[in-house]
């Protein structure tokens, strides 16, 4: 762009040129800088609700009834399969989960499903069920076909008499 020394008039149509884009230089600038600081993020890094884990006395009670505690309940990559894990505390009290004859179930509170032990031809279930020592994590998974359970939702784990209630499937 040449400069003009100042105090030069323009032409009639150069003048109104000049006027239009002092005009608009300053507002385009607002437009291309606008969208970049106002434009939210394409994914939040973290959620805004807080994830509710069991409370210290949930677990404090699945350790002094059941023997066990850091009940987890896990989605897979493809989450065609949940999976549950526990930790042994008292091997007397947590024979019941890995009693085979225990037939385990998750029931889904949002979907209203109940989710079942796969039972593989040349494996078995999909559970351990040896008999539990002190202080090791323990699992078993349980098929989600049609992906019924996500994760966030709310589960129920049942085995046998053991009962526990509203886990969060992460």
């Amino acid at each position: 762009m040449m400069q003009l020394p100042i105090g030069t008039r323009l032409p009639g149509r150069a003048r109104a040129c000049e006027g239009i884009l002092q005009v608009l230089l300053p507002l385009a600038a607002v437009l291309v800088l606008l969208p970049a600081a106002a434009a939210p993020p394409s994914h939040p890094t973290t959620s805004p609700f807080r994830q509710q884990r069991e409370s210290a006395k949930a677990e404090s009670f699945y350790a002094s009834r059941w023997g066990v505690d850091e009940l987890r309940v896990r989605s897979t990559n493809g989450g065609a399969l949940i999976r549950f894990t526990y930790r042994v505390v008292d091997v007397d009290l947590a024979r019941a989960l890995n009693d085979k004859r225990n037939t385990p179930s998750m029931i889904s509170q949002r979907a209203r499903v109940v989710l079942q032990v796969p039972v593989m031809e040349k494996v078995g279930p999909l559970r351990q069920s040896m008999p539990p020592e002190a202080g090791k994590d323990y699992w078993m998974v349980f098929s989600n076909k049609g992906s019924h359970v996500k994760p966030g939702d709310r589960v129920d784990v049942v085995i046998g008499s053991f009962h526990a209630e509203s886990l969060l499937v992460e």
